[in-house]
């Protein structure tokens, strides 16, 4: 995370030698061009191995331009080892080519291919709605899970185009200024904070890309709403930016229209736990609890969550996403056929049966032909140490096994059947409980069903692995190391992320 040239500076190098004189330091190509790609290579091959033994796994990917307006494309790997939930970077790959979504497609497929991934494998791959990465996966024909942190960012951005909302965000922002580029402001507002026992906190402004910097702001406003306006009404020329009482009725609608959705963000955009099968959950809670009307809120609430609410309902219309998330939602513990709609539960049990027919089909082609496959539940029984003298009940017992073979025996499809119904009739997880750790403890209980779990919780909600990678590059290619070839960009990138 640090400049190779650190090593010969000569602060640096006094600290070396009074740790330990004896000790000659290397110079800075060494460590670039030795050290650091053999601690790559070793790193990558570690990580290689370990995925490979992976069944099932998801990704997630991201366009990024450096500093030095350079553009990469990340890519992630999430997966479930012996109930864990893994992820790692597998690289940010320099993409000097046009970003259309045929060349998208080719670069992503090729990557994949580099660490003998299988696209069969893949559960999902989960983007922003960017047009050029949609068409990149219809050209793979891969299946693809938006971003839900993305488009609660539309949906709300859509909510604020209303004029009073786009007023009072302007508002903010020249307040925060005044504040930013005058240390006499901030002096004044220190000291008026100390009169009025506000908290000592400074001011913040606003990310465009982040719609919770915008929140932030304006609570920041308000809650030093008076000592701002008297900071500023002492001032005859900012005199005019002071808030007024409609601006702080406007602040508090929009803080009570979009408070509650800033958790939901957070929660979602984790990748050290399971969260995709929280999509559907929360999207019915936004329905039917926060984002509902209320007859006691002002109007401007009302229009901001209705907004929110029809957006988020329109893009998750897509049958395919829904599917996804049901699936997802059915093979969790905590949730299972809850927030499946009553119409479709029948279908989302029927498809995930044939789901596991199909896995447990493809594996068993795979095994030796020795290996017995007549009937899936079938338990290898040593034969007798010794031939013993028939007895009476012997008699009964060779009877009815002949007239068990005689007689139909069960097909995999009803042995998954039932398995899957017995799951569904135990009782639902703790909603706080992982769900990982219930399928640790009741594999063996239904050993097929999970599969299936394994398939689909891997997959993140958000495609916030993908941004994190990219923040890490940021601060790897800073104003101090410009010059740094991509292929370096690359492998820092991925050391900063697996080691």
């Amino acid at each position: 995370m640090v400049p190779f040239a650190t090593v010969e500076n000569e602060g640096f190098k006094r600290l070396i030698k009074v740790l330990d004189p004896r000790y000659a330091i290397p110079g800075r190509k060494f460590f670039s061009n030795t050290a650091m790609p053999r601690l790559y290579t070793e790193c990558r091959e570690k990580l290689g191995h370990k995925i490979q033994k992976v069944q099932f796994f998801a990704t997630t990917s991201d366009l990024w331009s450096s500093r030095t307006s350079e553009p990469y494309l990340s890519l992630t790997i999430h997966y479930i080892d012996n109930w864990k939930l893994c992820s790692a970077t597998l690289q940010a790959t320099y993409f000097p080519d046009d970003h259309t979504g045929e060349l998208i497609a080719q670069e992503l497929r090729d990557s994949l291919e580099s660490w003998g991934l299988r696209e069969e494998n893949m559960s999902c791959m989960t983007t922003d709605s960017g047009a050029n990465m949609v068409k990149a996966l219809q050209l793979n024909n891969w299946t693809r899970l938006p971003c839900f942190g993305h488009r609660l960012h539309l949906a709300i951005e859509n909510s604020a185009k209303d004029h009073r909302v786009v007023r009072v965000t302007s508002v903010c922002k020249k307040v925060v200024s005044a504040f930013s580029f005058s240390w006499k402001k901030k002096r004044d507002l220190a000291q008026t904070q100390t009169e009025l026992k506000l908290p000592q906190k400074k001011l913040k402004t606003e990310s465009p890309t982040r719609w919770g910097s915008r929140l932030a702001m304006m609570e920041r406003v308000l809650e030093q709403e008076s000592a701002i306006s008297q900071v500023l009404k002492a001032d005859r020329k900012t005199r005019q930016l002071a808030p007024s009482w409609q601006d702080v009725e406007v602040m508090e609608c929009v803080k009570k229209a979009l408070g509650p959705l800033r958790d939901f963000t957070d929660a979602l955009s984790g990748e050290d736990y399971v969260s995709v099968s929280y999509v559907k959950p929360v999207l019915h809670l936004l329905k039917v609890n926060i984002l509902e009307p209320s007859e006691e809120d002002i109007e401007l609430t009302n229009t901001m969550r209705t907004t929110i609410l029809s957006y988020l309902n329109d893009k998750y219309q897509d049958p395919t996403t829904d599917a996804l998330l049901d699936m997802a939602s059915l093979v969790d513990p905590r949730f299972k056929r809850q927030y499946i709609a009553t119409e479709k539960t029948e279908e989302i049990q029927a498809r995930a049966v044939s789901e596991i027919e199909c896995l447990l089909s493809t594996q068993q082609h795979s095994l030796p032909t020795s290996t017995s496959q007549n009937d899936p539940e079938t338990e290898y029984q040593p034969p007798p140490k010794k031939a013993k003298k028939k007895t009476l009940g012997s008699l009964f017992k060779t009877s009815g096994s002949a007239a068990d073979t005689t007689g139909p025996t069960p097909s995999l499809r009803e042995v998954i059947e039932a398995e899957m119904k017995a799951y569904l009739s135990t009782p639902n997880a703790d909603s706080e409980m992982d769900p990982l750790e219930w399928w640790k403890v009741h594999e063996v209980n239904f050993p097929r069903v999970s599969k299936l779990a394994q398939k689909y919780l891997c997959i993140p909600a958000t495609s916030s692995p993908s941004e994190r990678v990219f923040s890490t590059g940021g601060n790897i290619v800073t104003c101090q190391r410009a010059t740094l070839k991509p292929d370096k960009v690359d492998k820092l990138i991925f050391l900063s992320k697996n080691l």
